[in-house]
């Protein structure tokens, strides 16, 4: 029986697997320990716990366990790698390089360091969602520290080419971070082929808790040093102090281990189901598609609707289906999306576009319901328009 509202908000936001939270509860209420606590039992078991978890997360990425730091989420993650570099590499360079369409964690991170005196260069994308690789080699400079490029955008799952700027970052020297949040655990990200020094990873949009991230830091070529964003007990390295969230860690390898499990045949439905609601939706309203078609996440479609806007649509189709018209962070901002600005669609067909993303746990028959909803309420603003 179809449940609702149908949930296509997955790069908002994922259920936590039932399997995650399973794992999860012991470490509540019996294993509860410190895992800094080196006295007794409990706080072995969860130093234990979290051990497994680390070979769990980094196993998904093909790094090192000692590779691993966690956080609170992406966001912590995003800031500890900008700023960490930005401070530690001072005497190198101030100059970063990044991305018009990046996250807002990312994007406010840099404004944070140009107050500090640092110089940031925001390279513009084509309209596809792609950045023009001429274009970023022609902005690297000599006090160039970072590079900082997501692998997949948040609002059109558009996926950058990631070997390709690697390569350019090792050839002049620079270091290069990615805001993977919404690839790992979709596609396989490997962080030795892809030439990726730092890496910042969320839980709960691949099915785990909130509150528990993590940033990979590379420790052989390059060995990359942080300063730390956070003090108070040297957690982690000395380079996120904070007693570990056990439970949630333990959730977010076990996230990992199913994703890596499962990736392969979840991503080949996914995109299936993706491309019928996409095809059929397209016939029935003419809608188009945002982003580059070949060069993108399995499961998320961004689509405008010429004559309506996205507002008005979910306004009449909210108590039935979740979807969005961007980035969970900038939703209760009244401007067009950022990053389909930053594509050249103009404000009428950028406010009329929705972000589609499945999940795990969508259905045929969430789909089927979807297409319908959405053809008939858009034909029906069409006529009132």
């Amino acid at each position: 029986m179809l449940r609702l509202p149908v949930y296509l908000d997955n790069n908002a936001t994922t259920c936590c697997d039932p399997r995650v939270v399973e794992a999860m509860l012991p470490y509540f209420s019996q294993h509860y320990g410190n895992a800094a606590s080196h006295t007794h039992s409990f706080g072995w078991m969860a130093e234990e716990a979290v051990d497994i978890a680390r070979k769990q997360v980094a196993s998904l990425i093909h790094a090192d366990a000692t590779e691993i730091v966690f956080t609170s989420g992406a966001t912590e993650s995003d800031n500890l790698a900008i700023k960490g570099v930005f401070e530690n590499y001072a005497a190198k360079g101030n100059h970063i390089v990044t991305v018009a369409t990046e996250h807002k964690a990312v994007l406010d991170s840099c404004r944070h360091i140009e107050k500090k005196g640092g110089s940031v260069t925001y390279l513009q994308v084509n309209s596809d969602g792609l950045i023009d690789l001429d274009e970023l080699k022609k902005n690297i400079l000599p006090s160039t520290v970072l590079i900082a490029v997501m692998y997949a955008n948040n609002e059109t799952g558009v996926i950058q080419p990631i070997q390709a700027i690697s390569a350019i970052a090792r050839e002049a020297g620079v270091l290069f971070f990615c805001d993977a949040a919404q690839a790992v655990g979709k596609i396989n990200v490997d962080v030795i082929n892809d030439g990726i020094d730092l890496l910042s990873i969320s839980a709960h949009k691949m099915y785990g808790p909130k509150g528990v991230g993590v940033l990979y830091v590379s420790r052989k070529k390059p060995r990359v040093t942080l300063t730390a964003q956070m003090d108070g007990g040297g957690h982690e390295r000395n380079k996120r102090s904070g007693t570990l969230n056990v439970p949630a860690i333990v959730g977010f390898g076990k996230a990992c281990e199913l994703c890596e499990k499962e990736m392969p045949d979840e991503s080949k439905r996914l995109e299936a189901m993706r491309n019928r609601l996409e095809k059929v939706l397209i016939d029935q309203t003419d809608a188009t598609v945002n982003g580059n078609l070949q060069h993108r996440l399995p499961h998320v479609t961004n689509l405008s609707f010429k004559g309506t806007t996205a507002n008005n649509i979910m306004m009449r189709i909210n108590s039935k289906l979740a979807v969005s018209s961007g980035s969970a962070c900038t939703s209760a901002l009244p401007e067009p999306s950022y990053v389909l600005k930053a594509m050249c669609l103009d404000d009428a067909l950028a406010n009329a576009s929705l972000r589609f993303a499945l999940g795990r746990f969508t259905t045929d028959e969430e789909i089927d319901f979807a297409i319908q909803e959405i053809s008939n309420t858009v034909k029906m603003l069409r006529e009132d328009f």
